[in-house]
């Protein structure tokens, strides 16, 4: 759909007619050093919004690079299984029709953003019908800033309370299938490389949980690795710190391919 533009430089395209299906776009001056999809976190709840990504997506640019800030349909806002998936592949697919370059694309994902930023990265590998399958961009790179990569776990532990079970509609026991097809350490191998950056000091999502899905993914011979960085959860998040260039730090490589 066409774009329209917002403040400091944003333009607006939707992907969709509910008020949540929409991303911003933010150009650097000249040509883009290659595209990359911010997916913000908040444990899937529609209290948050694509507002946390703003202050990434402005960094992004400044440096050169095609900034997509990516909203979506949240948990019991009509997101959810299988909405927010849906939207996640819709929003990462308008990139086709968009002035940016999609031959290498990098989804950098905060906490419940790194979940759909490595589920998003399997979806050439989801089977015909299911949510997001048959991508038309392709992800070929991912930064999980302490991302919630073991869903079910997540769902079992209660970590953010009920925030999984409101996100799929019920646990992993009462929907195996579905779980199969959202939790990222259910899919590995992952089908391009997978950064994963998270603080043993994190006190909202387990460092465990970045640490397993590095071991499942390289077991199974994918291309995955895990820097402990020495901050909190929000520092990942924050361009003035030494955790959000780590970010930009692993950028050139993964989009070098």
């Amino acid at each position: 759909m066409a774009g329209r533009p917002a403040d400091n430089g944003r333009v607006v395209h939707r992907y969709g007619a509910d008020p949540s299906q929409f991303g911003e776009l933010s150009l650097p001056d000249g040509k883009p050093l290659g595209t990359v999809v911010v997916i913000h976190g908040g444990f899937w709840r529609a209290r948050y919004d694509l507002s946390l990504g703003r202050p990434l997506a402005a960094d992004l640019a400044g440096r050169g690079y095609a900034a997509w800030n990516l909203e979506y349909r949240r948990a019991l806002a009509g997101g959810g299984w299988p909405g927010t998936f849906e939207d996640v592949a819709a929003g990462i697919d308008l990139l086709a029709s968009l002035p940016v370059d999609t031959g290498r694309v990098v989804v950098v994902g905060h906490s419940a953003g790194g979940h759909l930023a490595a589920w998003a990265v399997g979806r050439g590998k989801l089977p015909a019908g299911a949510p997001g399958a048959n991508p038309k961009v392709a992800v070929t790179g991912v930064v999980s800033q302490a991302g919630v990569l073991a869903l079910a776990d997540c769902a079992r532990q209660r970590v953010g309370d009920t925030a999984a079970l409101d996100l799929m509609g019920g646990g992993p026991d009462e929907m195996p299938a579905e779980y199969r097809l959202a939790d990222p350490i259910a899919a590995v191998p992952p089908s391009a490389p997978v950064l994963c950056l998270h603080s043993r000091g994190d006190d909202n999502v387990p460092y465990s949980y970045s640490e397993r899905y590095v071991a499942a993914a390289t077991a199974a011979g994918g291309q995955a690795r895990l820097i402990e960085l020495r901050g909190d959860h929000f520092t990942l998040i924050d361009p003035a710190t030494p955790d959000w260039a780590a970010v930009i730090a692993a950028l050139p490589g993964l989009l070098a391919g």
